[in-house]
């Protein structure tokens, strides 16, 4: 990833190679089958332009797929302070978090008006793919977004459904395979798509989670719009 200077000279939805992909041919062949969604890591060179990058995915993201149903996953309570203070600045976003110390009603109501907002996202799709009377990216005017920690996901043992988002953004690399599953299962639709936000040092935990848990962490295409 380059600096934010480097970045901003080009064009918006550019995210070029950073890092040599984890993944050589060699070791993608012997892996079984991937398991549901698409898998995919944007490398970041520095820890201190990983916040900035998160903006600017954003809002390419937000450039193509207005109303596009996101899970952003940390594994902290300062982390998803931090990424909260950041994205709710965002005119292009509606966020809510979910705390460990929320109310009932208050995450019940998140929740909820999370997964309406999932289903309305698929029902407009599916009706644009039919008539073809106008882009993806004119659904909705805001992205919608949940930002979680691991301790904070929907819990089947609480009767909380599943949050089915289209893309689940794992902004902090989870070290476990446990962790990493437990994100895509109560986050993310069967045809939804991980991005996983790594610095340099993480590269040798996403092998390790590639190689444990038989999943296909291919790097992210330049061009965003190739993938959502």
């Amino acid at each position: 990833m380059r600096s934010p200077a480097a970045a901003a000279a080009g064009s918006g939805a550019d995210f070029p190679d950073a890092l040599p992909s984890p993944t050589s041919p060699a070791s993608a062949s012997s892996h079984p089958s991937p398991g549901p969604g698409r898998h995919y890591y944007l490398a970041v060179d520095r820890i201190q332009f990983k916040m900035r990058t998160l903006l600017e995915l954003l809002g390419v993201v937000a450039d193509r797929r207005g109303g596009l149903p996101i899970a952003i996953c940390v594994s902290s309570r300062d982390e998803l302070d931090a990424v909260c203070a950041a994205v709710a600045n965002l005119p292009f976003v509606s966020m809510s978090p979910l705390y460990s110390d929320q109310a009932e009603a208050e995450r019940a109501s998140i929740l909820e008006k999370f997964r309406q907002e999932t289903i309305q996202w698929n029902q407009t799709t599916k009706a644009t793919d039919i008539t073809e009377s106008s882009k993806p990216e004119s659904i909705g005017t805001k992205l919608s977004i949940i930002v979680a920690t691991d301790a904070c996901l929907p819990l089947a043992t609480m009767a909380e459904a599943p949050l089915m988002a289209r893309v689940l953004m794992n902004y902090e690399l989870p070290t476990k395979k446990e962790a990493y599953l437990r994100r895509m299962s109560t986050c993310l639709a069967a045809d939804g798509i991980v991005i996983n936000m790594v610095v340099g040092g993480e590269v040798a935990t996403l092998k390790a989670l590639e190689e444990t848990s038989g999943l296909l962490i291919a790097e992210m295409p330049i061009h965003v719009s190739e993938i959502l």
